[in-house]
């Protein structure tokens, strides 16, 4: 394999770009980006950078040194276009062609958006751009600021924006935000975070439509509310960046479809990211960005699938002062009960924070830790322990 090219140029994309270099790959790499910047880092977009205490210099996730090192040609600033698999080529929206023996897709997903045109005032957060754009309207004076979707993003960058000074409503369709994630009752000591930090929520209703023409003024909901807004925040979700291998010979559904080693229906590309659908689940985590390089960039130089990747699904979240920091899988139906710390009667976390533990069949699934770390971090350990252990145990041969 002479050449390798990495279509995205984020952090699954530098991790690949750092596995490939670690394992040994000498030949030509290339690497693609949408925007024009070298890769950054997006977690602190939707706190520290919107709030101004981090600057742009504290996002980049290479320095010099580094961006030597990996000896890599950047393309930056312009979108992949499409991928000719039998030609082994990847094609630029500009019009270059590269070719290349391996690829590594790692395009990441897009902030979705509402149907129909925005008006001034919407926004998303999905890039530095976006954060951008946002800080700077956000820097002009006290906002009625509405926020749709009671996810990670929507809840961090409420919890941004309060602290800004700024009157702040979360609009959330589901009873709870965060159900699907943490369940109902974990949900709700969320939910108490956004009335601790003065945010108001509102829950049970969707968005009917935009108020104003040339700059929102409002947003109308479905249960026939109005509420107010100088600025809409869109936080409902993300769509895996595909649209480009459209008419390739790649499998696609909400994602690149991949095994449990992030390698498609051709050896000679594998998926990691956000955009990958890795053993049937696509996850938005960043340590699935960190973890699944390795094990993609393995495979892809063996030319077959020799290792996989299942890591213990980890993410966190900082929203009014509070870290939440979760790990394991939850299904609906798993019980739950903290067991170190407490819930206030507000329904907050207690001053010293919680833990909680999700169980099924009668062992732990899952841990939740909120402002706990050092006992959150011991749970995780002991649960990727009985994770691997139970892992071994199934790949065993049976006894004669």
């Amino acid at each position: 394999m002479r050449t390798v090219t990495i279509v995205g140029a984020s952090l699954a994309g530098l991790h690949a770009a750092r596995e490939l270099r670690a394992q040994g790959f000498d030949g030509r790499l290339v690497i693609v980006g949408e925007e024009p910047h070298h890769p950054y880092d997006r977690p602190p977009l939707s706190k520290d950078f919107l709030t101004g205490r981090a600057d742009e210099s504290r996002l980049a996730l290479t320095d010099a040194d580094e961006t030597a090192g990996l000896d890599a040609e950047w393309l930056l600033g312009v979108r992949a276009r499409g991928l000719d698999t039998r030609g082994r080529t990847v094609v630029l929206d500009d019009g270059r062609t590269v070719s290349t023996d391996g690829v590594v897709i790692a395009t990441g997903a897009a902030a979705r958006r509402l149907p129909g045109d925005s008006p001034a005032g919407i926004h998303t957060l999905r890039t530095l751009d976006d954060a951008r754009a946002l800080r700077a309207d956000l820097s002009r004076g006290p906002r009625r600021v509405v926020v749709i979707g009671g996810g990670f993003i929507g809840a961090e960058t409420a919890s941004s924006c309060a602290r800004l000074g700024h009157e702040v409503t979360v609009v959330e369709a589901a009873p709870l935000p965060l159900v699907p994630q943490l369940g109902a009752p974990m949900a709700a000591v969320c939910a108490a975070l956004h009335r601790r930090g003065g945010v108001e929520l509102v829950t049970g209703t969707g968005v009917a439509g935009l108020r104003g023409t040339t700059a929102v003024t409002g947003v109308d909901l479905t249960d026939g509310r109005a509420l107010p807004a100088d600025l809409v925040i869109v936080g409902i979700g993300a769509v895996p960046n595909t649209a480009w291998l459209a008419g390739s010979t790649l499998a696609l559904h909400d994602g690149v479809l991949c095994d449990d080693g992030c390698v498609t229906a051709l050896p000679q590309v594998v998926a990691v990211g956000d955009v990958a659908r890795v053993g049937g689940a696509r996850t938005e985590h960043w340590t699935s960005a960190t973890e699944q390089p390795r094990v993609a960039v393995t495979n892809l130089l063996a030319g077959h699938t020799r290792t996989t990747a299942r890591p213990l699904p980890y993410f966190w979240s900082d929203q009014y002062d509070s870290r939440i920091q979760f790990a394991g899988r939850y299904r609906e139906g798993d019980t739950v009960q903290v067991t170190e710390g407490e819930i206030t009667d507000d329904g907050a976390p207690g001053e010293s924070g919680f833990l909680a533990r999700y169980e099924r069949d009668g062992r732990t699934v899952a841990v939740l830790g909120v402002d706990r770390p050092r006992a959150f971090m011991r749970a995780r350990r002991e649960l990727q322990r009985a994770e691997g252990e139970r892992g071994e145990r199934a790949a065993a041969p049976a006894a004669l």
